[in-house]
């Protein structure tokens, strides 16, 4: 049985995409948010393109928007360290994307330019999915006697 005919997949990605190979771990919770969080944020960043007053400063979108995953991302995998339920995972990966999102929002605001919407939906969108992904993969906390 292939690993993508696994019972518990979620669209191509194993749930036990973390013990591939020889049993071992490949990657841990906190690495899976970094690493989700920068490419959704980059592609959260990128939809900015699309209007054409951000154009001039879309690189500067770009490296802001790919922090703010990754910030996101990193805080989601901690998290999912310590508490192990995908609903409090999205729950909180979603608070954590909507309220770096509205610090965003806020300061563009402040310069005359309010796009709330704009910043904040996806911002929550991508907060969701990266707290699901790190509840779904990734290797979880080792045990190590320290109480």
């Amino acid at each position: 049985m292939g690993i993508f005919n696994s019972k518990k997949c979620f669209k191509g990605i194993p749930a036990d995409l973390e013990f591939l190979g020889r049993g071992e771990n490949v990657v841990n919770k906190i690495v899976v948010g970094l690493v989700f969080g920068l490419v959704l944020g980059a592609l959260d960043g990128a939809t900015a393109w699309f209007y054409p007053e951000t154009r001039p400063v879309i690189g500067g979108i770009l490296i802001g928007s790919s922090f703010k995953g990754m910030l996101v991302g990193i805080l989601s995998g901690w998290f999912a360290r310590k508490v192990h339920s995908t609903g409090w995972g999205i729950a909180v990966g979603s608070a954590l994307g909507l309220f770096f999102a509205f610090l965003v929002a806020f300061m563009d605001a402040k310069s005359g330019k309010p796009h709330y919407l704009e910043i904040m939906l996806p911002g929550f969108v991508v907060g969701a999915i990266v707290g699901f992904l790190t509840q779904r993969m990734g290797a979880p906390a080792v045990a190590n006697g320290r109480g």
